[in-house]
């Protein structure tokens, strides 16, 4: 198998150049160091520009929004929440999550000592979610208008004169300038939100003694996700709540990803997708062009794909545009555990071994956790049946791939001394390389000795360290960047305008599942139903739904058929559908996914409805109607329209 798929892949780039080979990376790579320690080895091994990822419908405006303001994308201020007094949270659900961006193992006993210590959460949410219902304050804003919101806070502070700005900063008065048209009266008629309640915010959260305000998938995944990024970091920064305790620091982990130059600092637009022109983001294309880039024709189109560990077609937007597409190439190989919605179309799906049987170190996650912690998980279970690690799959087509391509007479990609040492890397074990990492990062610290901590290290708090951790060349906080101060100018009439009465979905987390990749086990699927579109009981009635009957509901995109259930945690006008799920379609192996009830939110999300500055997906805030489904029919799949 590894022979045929190193020989198709060669054959490709020999045929129709690098570029006609794409890569699709899912989100469990980042929950497994041997793929991150080697993944990106075989990407440059590749050469393809046609490379996408999770990140382009997750965290990409957070990742862009460093990168403009403080010179690397991966440099992410963490809330401090153990010594916060006022936690402002914009779209984020860490009861279900347990963080997201922001390690925080336990967030329901840290929640419970900020409040006890006489601290304050208020969250803004479309939906009354399990952090919201522990919040102080919980407030709805209608999905997609956070920007407005988050701008018509900063207006009020400047205007009040209530900032304490970093003596770092630069261009705080070009931001000053540009929320000038978010007044508060202007934006409650647009946010849900009353004039008063924004001042009283505003002013409470300028004078807190430490203060933090975060936003997750709620202000990432819509049309203004790095406005909304570049918002809350603003709203750190000018309240002085930027790189000090109790606000929002930047951490100092174990393994130093950014000084290891595992990461790259970013950049914007180097090359752009074939059909849309949309740029890229740190080399990556954003997923939801994936589709039209495989199917439509000409040169440099996608002829074969490589996935691994993904489901693209439950979790970027469109997917029966995507699973349409996926007929239209020439080869496909998965390196996946699953027979899932997208692997089904591979020609060659290479297992590996599951999360049990390879040890694990969170090279992504300690680096943005709460507190400076390391943490060497061993195997657990020996590799069943002669299985390999992702990080030994990788690694021998890599070895194959460029026997084939000499074979082919095709020259490789990239500098010879790259080459080779590329190859030295692939022949070090994981284990091997973290330990190197971890000599060489801050705490200098042993492998041998994380492997005598079974419940690991904690390395202390967080603590301030700017302007020196900065990565920009004058070491200084770039608050107005010229592509956000033009996209802002851009997008103000969009953000002021009035609602227009349209139903709008948004998603939902739950505890026990985790995108599309949890579904499998009875022990994580099991209890009450959770795959239902929630509303509220008043837009059903408005309808002619009820309770628990099937709807139909429509977007621009498609339709699915799902029971609906009235729910007062809604805010009228919006409706909530959890994503990763569907997994009835023709030829999944999944035994017990399958017998779960529900539709894939992504049969309704529109691949043109993106973030405008980023190409982010916008799954939240999608224009749908819902209506009585036809009592003769049972709930069905999606129909791309």
């Amino acid at each position: 198998a590894l022979r045929l798929v190193a020989k198709r892949l060669a054959a490709t780039r020999a045929d129709h150049g690098a570029d006609a080979v794409g890569v699709y990376l899912g989100n469990p790579n980042v929950h497994n160091y041997g793929s991150l320690t080697h993944g990106l080895t075989f990407l440059r091994e590749l050469g393809t520009r046609n490379r996408f990822s999770a990140t382009s419908v997750d965290q990409l405006p957070h990742q862009m929004m460093s990168w403009l303001l403080y010179g690397h994308q991966l440099l992410l201020p963490i809330p401090d929440i153990d010594r916060t007094s006022y936690f402002l949270v914009f779209g984020a659900n860490p009861m279900a999550s347990n963080g997201s961006l922001m390690t925080v193992p336990d967030f329901k006993r840290r929640l419970t000592a900020l409040q006890e210590r006489g601290g304050k959460m208020v969250v803004f949410d479309p939906r009354r979610t399990e952090t919201a219902a522990r919040a102080d304050e919980h407030h709805f804003v209608r999905p997609g208008t956070d920007a407005a919101l988050l701008f018509a806070l900063l207006r009020t502070i400047f205007d009040e004169g209530l900032e304490t700005p970093l003596p770092y900063a630069d261009g705080l008065d070009q931001v000053r300038e540009a929320v000038e048209p978010f007044a508060p009266e202007r934006v409650a008629d647009v946010t849900g939100v009353d004039a008063e309640t924004i001042r009283r915010i505003a002013r409470e959260y300028a004078a807190a003694d430490g203060a933090a305000c975060y936003g997750r998938m709620g202000v990432s995944t819509q049309r203004f996700g790095v406005l909304c990024q570049w918002a809350i970091q603003m709203l750190n920064i000018v309240t002085g709540n930027l790189d000090r305790v109790g606000g929002a620091l930047v951490t100092n982990p174990a393994v130093d990803l950014l000084g290891a130059g595992l990461a790259g600092r970013g950049h914007l637009g180097r090359w752009r997708s074939r059909v849309r022109g949309l740029p890229e983001f740190g080399g990556e294309l954003p997923v939801a062009t994936l589709a039209e880039e495989i199917a439509t024709p000409g040169k440099g189109r996608i002829r074969t794909l490589i996935t691994v560990a993904g489901n693209p077609v439950l979790s970027t937007p469109n997917g029966p545009q995507l699973e349409q597409a996926l007929s239209h190439l020439d080869f496909m190989v998965a390196i996946d555990i699953y027979v899932n919605e997208t692997t089904r179309h591979a020609d060659v799906i290479l297992p590996p071994t599951t999360a049990l049987e390879h040890d694990n170190y969170d090279l992504v996650f300690h680096a943005l956790a709460v507190r400076n912690t390391a943490h060497y998980t061993p195997a657990l279970l020996p590799a069943s049946g002669g299985a390999r690690h992702d990080w030994q799959i990788i690694g021998e087509l890599v070895r194959r791939y460029r026997r084939a391509l000499r074979a082919a007479r095709v020259r490789p990609k990239g500098r010879w001394l790259n080459r080779f040492g590329r190859g030295l890397a692939l022949r070090l074990r994981p284990d091997q390389i973290l330990a190197l990492l971890l000599r060489r990062g801050p705490y200098q610290l042993s492998l041998g000795r994380l492997r005598r901590e079974p419940h690991g290290i904690d390395l202390g708090p967080l603590r301030p360290s700017m302007p020196g951790a900065l990565r920009t060349k004058n070491k200084r906080i770039q608050c107005a960047p010229e592509l956000l101060l033009d996209g802002l100018a851009e997008a103000t009439s969009e953000l002021l305008a009035p609602p227009n009465g349209e139903l709008r979905l948004i998603g939902r987390r739950h505890l026990r599942s985790n995108n599309s990749w949890l579904h499998n086990s009875e022990r994580l699927v099991k209890g009450k139903p959770r795959h239902q579109l929630l509303a509220h009981p008043d837009d059903l009635a408005a309808r002619g739904l009820a309770d628990g009957q099937l709807a139909r509901v429509r977007s621009r995109t498609g339709e699915v058929e799902v029971e609906v259930s009235a729910s007062v945690d809604m805010m009228p006008g919006v409706v909530s559908l959890p994503h990763g799920w569907g997994h009835s379609r023709p030829g999944v192996q999944l035994n017990v996914a399958s017998r779960v009830p529900g539709v894939s939110a992504n049969d309704l999300t529109d691949h043109e409805h993106l973030d405008s500055l980023s190409g982010n997906a916008a799954l939240n805030g999608v224009p749908v109607t819902i209506e009585p489904a036809p009592v003769s029919r049972p709930a069905a799949p999606a129909v791309p329209r």
